[in-house]
C-alpha cells in the first residue's frame, strides 16, 4: 500500500482573505457563503451570500487602491443582488468607492458592516434563477471537495 501525498493548499490571496472574514461575519448573521460564484456570462462575484428570509447580497472584496481601479465590471453584479457592498480592510482608502453602495470592513478573521448598501429587491423569476444558481455552486463545490477527482 502506498502512502498518499498530502498536498498543502496554496497561501490565500489578500482578496481571498477578506472574503472569509466576510463569510465569516455574514454567518454569524444567518447568511450562507459562497465565493467566486458566476451569476451570468462574464460575471464573478468574490461572495454572494443568502439570507434567512431569502435575501441575496453581493460582495466584492477589494485589497487595494489597484485591485478596485481594475474592477470595471463591479456595476453589472447590481442586476443580481438585493443589495450590494463592498469590503475592504483598515487599510484601504475607502473615499474611493462609490458613496451609494454598501461597504464592510474586514480581515481574514472577521468583518462588520459598516454601511449597509441600498435594497433593490430581485424580481420573482431572477431571484429563483439566482437562489437556484447558488445552490448547484454550492452543491458542486462540496461534491468536490468529498470527491477530487470528478472533473468540473
Amino acid at each position: 500500500m502506498s502512502a498518499a501525498t498530502i498536498i498543502a493548499p496554496a497561501p490565500l490571496a489578500p482578496g481571498q482573505l477578506i472574503a472569509r472574514g466576510v463569510c465569516r461575519h455574514l454567518r454569524d448573521l444567518g447568511f450562507a457563503c459562497v465565493e467566486e460564484l458566476v451569476p451570468t456570462g462574464g460575471l464573478r462575484v468574490d461572495v454572494m451570500a443568502l439570507g434567512p428570509k431569502g435575501e441575496v447580497w453581493i460582495v466584492e472584496c477589494k485589497s487595494c487602491r489597484a485591485d478596485f481601479a481594475a474592477d470595471r465590471k463591479w456595476q453589472g453584479y447590481l442586476d443580481w443582488c438585493d443589495r450590494f457592498f463592498w469590503a475592504v480592510d483598515e487599510a484601504f482608502p475607502v473615499d474611493l468607492l462609490p458613496p451609494g453602495s454598501g461597504l464592510i470592513l474586514a480581515d481574514a478573521y472577521g468583518a462588520e458592516i459598516l454601511r449597509e448598501g441600498p435594497e433593490a429587491r430581485l424580481a420573482g423569476a431572477r431571484r429563483k434563477a439566482v437562489t437556484q444558481k447558488f445552490a448547484r455552486h454550492a452543491a458542486l463545490r462540496l461534491q468536490a471537495l468529498r470527491d477530487p477527482g470528478l472533473s468540473p
